[in-house]
């Protein structure tokens, strides 16, 4: 008689973790670098948004002004 154990099922985070190292071919230091990189760049849109709600500006407005010039 075998027994045979399941892997645990992978938490929303691990699986997260999967999915970024597979995007960059397993290569876990490509991974880092770019959630790295994603996350300035939405620490950079955050402090626009923030800019913009402060001046009364909307973010269709702030983002069309950017776009369209």
């Amino acid at each position: 008689m075998t027994i045979r154990f399941l892997p645990p099922p992978l938490d929303r985070y691990d699986a997260a973790v999967e999915d970024a190292i597979a995007s960059c071919n397993g290569d876990i230091h490509g991974a880092v670098k770019a959630l790295i990189l994603l996350n300035e760049v939405l620490e950079s849109q955050i402090e626009e948004l923030q800019a913009a709600m402060s001046g009364g500006e909307t973010w269709a407005r702030r983002t069309d002004q950017r776009y369209n010039n």
